[in-house]
């Protein structure tokens, strides 16, 4: 998977402080909180548009990740802050995926970048084309 060479621009950034439990026995942030924090930066990304997964999902639409990588770059430890970058870099008709920067404390070193894929499917799963009021939505400014 390529990362997109710039930053979708219609983002949105989510702070994490590492707590003791989510990190190794090496000190360091398990690699697979990482996908957690994603998650979180997310649902951010469509509280701060106006409507929650429960109300996405009350429309009928239900978005599971479908294929999901992180590259790590520099460890995350025990009460590290990280800035996490979330938006959705590219539509297909019955997708989408997010790209995530995580970003130091100050925002001077990427630490890490990640991918979620997610298909649109309807609550039977099966495959739904992107909705416009969801893209939209996605597209959006936040409130």
């Amino acid at each position: 998977m390529d990362f997109p060479k710039t930053f979708p621009e219609h983002a949105t950034w989510y702070e994490h402080r590492v707590s003791y439990g989510e990190t190794d026995a090496m000190g360091v942030l398990y690699y697979g909180e990482y996908f957690h924090i994603c998650e979180r930066s997310r649902g951010k990304f469509l509280r701060e548009r106006g409507m929650g997964y429960h109300l996405v999902e009350e429309r009928g639409i239900l978005l599971p990740v479908r294929e999901a990588w992180c590259k790590y770059r520099i460890p995350a430890r025990y009460d590290d802050i990280l800035h996490v970058h979330c938006g959705v870099s590219e539509w297909r008709r019955a997708s989408m995926r997010i790209v995530y920067e995580f970003w130091n404390a100050d925002k001077t070193q990427v630490t890490a970048r990640g991918m979620t894929e997610h298909p649109m499917v309807n609550p039977q799963g099966k495959p739904v084309a992107v909705p416009d009021w969801f893209k939209a939505l996605c597209e959006a400014t936040p409130k």
